[in-house]
């Protein structure tokens, strides 16, 4: 069981429903019944947004609309690791837990930088999802949630605002090693048979390890829960030795409640947990906390 696969079982134990929004409740399973390829259906994202106005809303409000537009897609498994050499891997067709809100943040940033071609949009997936926007090799893409959002805080893409939003004595520090990858090497393709791949992962894991990353713990949440916004990323950290986060997906506020919209599991589809994010996690014992990164406006 490889790393992914982890995060597909570990992130979803507990029933959640697809709750009712409009306009663009129906947005996704439409799209995905008319079978577009993705770069029509990038189109019609660009399109939902120009005709609502986004451009001219904060950056966390286009995320949470844009996921909107996701609800009713399917999960996808493996997505973005396909034969051959590293490339650049489109699907807005189905999605699992990262492509979700790494779509989300890329089409909501080419939405405000008013850069709404499929290229333009590729530009930035690429730009978000590999170290420092470089493709070199599997290596190169951001594998781990700490690390990935590391290199987006460096790009200027966003913050990653835990301790700050939580106050330290509030937090803890992320149980190290993080080496899950390195230490289950035949899980992964790219890494079983290439010495070249797993030393460049062993590499990344020391750096991980050599930050300092902090969480707040699950059981805290709901004492804090007002200090999360709209449209912040939420990852969700793990228990299980070797990981730092098994799941990620966007903080959505309903009537003043903190809730979650996630691609959460192989056959469900995006949906937002009817309950609280803190009642998400307290259904899950794999689930010890969450980290929040914030998106930056882009100027």
């Amino acid at each position: 069981m490889n790393r992914r696969t982890f995060i597909v079982s570990s992130a979803f134990t507990a029933a959640s429903a697809v709750l009712p929004f409009a306009p663009s409740h129906l947005f996704g399973a439409l799209m995905q019944e008319q079978s577009l390829t993705d770069e029509q259906l990038c189109k019609q994202k660009f399109d939902f947004a120009l005709a609502q106005s986004l451009a001219g809303r904060p950056i966390n409000e286009v995320i949470v609309e844009i996921g909107k537009t996701f609800l009713g897609i399917d999960y996808g498994a493996n997505l973005l690791d396909t034969e051959g050499e590293e490339k650049l891997v489109v699907n807005l067709r189905a999605l699992d837990c990262v492509t979700f809100y790494e779509n989300c943040v890329t089409l909501a940033r080419c939405i405000k930088m008013k850069k709404t071609t499929f290229n333009d949009y590729l530009a930035q997936l690429q730009f978000l999802r590999y170290r420092n926007g470089k493709i070199d090799g599997y290596p190169s893409r951001l594998h781990y949630t700490t690390d990935y959002w590391h290199n987006a805080e460096e790009k200027g893409i966003l913050k990653v605002v835990t301790s700050e939003i939580f106050g330290e004595n509030n937090v803890k520090e992320f149980p190290k090693p993080i080496n899950f990858m390195s230490t289950h090497r035949d899980s992964y393709k790219h890494l079983k048979i290439n010495d070249v791949n797993w030393k460049s992962i062993k590499a990344q894991e020391d750096a991980i390890n050599s930050r300092k990353e902090y969480f707040l713990p699950k059981g805290n949440l709901h004492m804090f829960a007002d200090k999360v916004n709209h449209g912040d990323l939420i990852g969700i950290v793990t228990n299980i030795a070797g990981l730092d986060i098994s799941h990620t997906g966007i903080a959505v506020r309903i009537d003043g409640k903190l809730r979650y919209m996630h691609a959460p599991n192989v056959g469900k589809k995006v949906q937002i947990t009817e309950g609280t994010l803190h009642e998400y996690l307290a259904l899950n014992s794999r689930q010890t906390g969450i980290i929040v990164a914030r998106v930056s406006e882009v100027e």
